[in-house]
């Protein structure tokens, strides 16, 4: 046998045991998933807990018409350290805002199976501020974030849905700039429209304090979002994202992702569904105590993302496409 024909032989035996491979992954992938995700809430998750009578209430839902202009959805997983200064900044923001305009809010604090004193903190601002501007949703167990902001955006008011980081590392006031954007595309809750803060203006700072490993990890994370999901926007990670009620419901009842890599389903959604959408730079630093590490988040991250790619491209996983809302 010549070495051509070696050569040739290794090219047919390695085809075919990729090809063997991929369809054993096409098979199992579709038999451990389901087209649409199956959202799963135990009954004390359904209500939330009025400090002030001692009374439990049950959430509303995303189905229900807005009642407020504007949700604010803070994940939160023993944040009990972290979390009073963002509280703090965002309430004076909203407080002041609601004074100055006609413009009503809700604060829906998402316990991720927290065992600090995250929940204790929590109903110390709904008792000040009432249920009507600060509500509780304690979850049973640890979801990941994307788990817990789907929950408050499942149970939230708002024609207006934002969710932000509970470590308040983006300038709360900088929802303004968000605001304008959002209005540039709509000014209509029931039309899609989204809206994500960036810091993509800010990476050759990140860079010049991060070691080597960790701009290399940064790197190569972007690289993977743009190859298998996200490829006309520049930030996915940013915590600080807003959405109009009709895009909420339509992306959170459909994703099934709910850890570190939920932001990067949203908009892959988003671009595959071809909701409007606007990045707008935030004024952003960096918080010690983050939940990621650097290596192993990134890792399971990159395995994510693939997968995202891999379950929709198969059809494991169903984009489900909606006639947009016209008035």
């Amino acid at each position: 046998m010549t070495l051509a024909e070696i050569f040739l032989m290794s090219i047919y035996y390695a085809s075919a045991v990729f090809t063997v491979i991929l369809i054993s992954l096409v098979i199992i992938q579709k038999s451990l998933t389901t087209p649409l995700p199956v959202i799963k809430r135990h009954k004390q998750e359904k209500t939330y807990l009025d400090p002030n009578i001692l009374k439990n209430i049950e959430f509303p839902s995303i189905e229900d018409e807005p009642t407020v202009d504007l949700s604010v959805i803070v994940p939160a997983y023993n944040e009990e350290e972290r979390m009073p200064s963002m509280l703090d900044e965002c309430l004076e923001y909203l407080e002041a805002k609601s004074k100055a305009e006609n413009f009503t809010y809700e604060i829906i604090v998402v316990s991720d199976g927290s065992s600090d004193g995250t929940v204790a903190l929590a109903l110390k601002y709904s008792k000040r501020y009432t249920v009507e501007k600060v509500r509780v949703l304690e979850l049973v167990e640890n979801r990941g974030k994307g788990g817990a902001v789907r929950l408050g955006m499942l149970s939230a008011r708002g024609r207006n849905l934002l969710f932000a980081d509970a470590d308040g590392a983006t300038k709360f006031s900088d929802l303004d700039k968000l605001y304008d954007a959002l209005n540039n595309i709509n000014n209509s809750w029931k039309r899609d429209a989204v809206v994500i803060g960036s810091r993509a203006h800010l990476e050759q700072d990140a860079i010049a304090t991060r070691s080597a490993f960790r701009t290399f990890l940064m790197y190569g994370f972007h690289f993977l979002v743009w190859l298998f999901a996200v490829r006309s926007l520049k930030d996915t990670q940013c915590g600080f994202k807003l959405l109009t009620r009709s895009a909420a419901k339509k992306l959170f009842t459909v994703m099934h992702v709910e850890r570190w890599a939920f932001d990067v389903e949203l908009l892959y959604l988003v671009e595959q569904l071809h909701i409007p959408v606007r990045e707008v730079a935030v004024t952003w630093h960096e918080i010690d105590g983050s939940k990621l590490t650097p290596f192993w988040s990134w890792l399971q991250m990159g395995v994510d993302l693939f997968l995202i790619w891999f379950r929709y491209t198969i059809g494991a996983w169903e984009i489900v496409r909606t006639k947009p809302h016209t008035e």
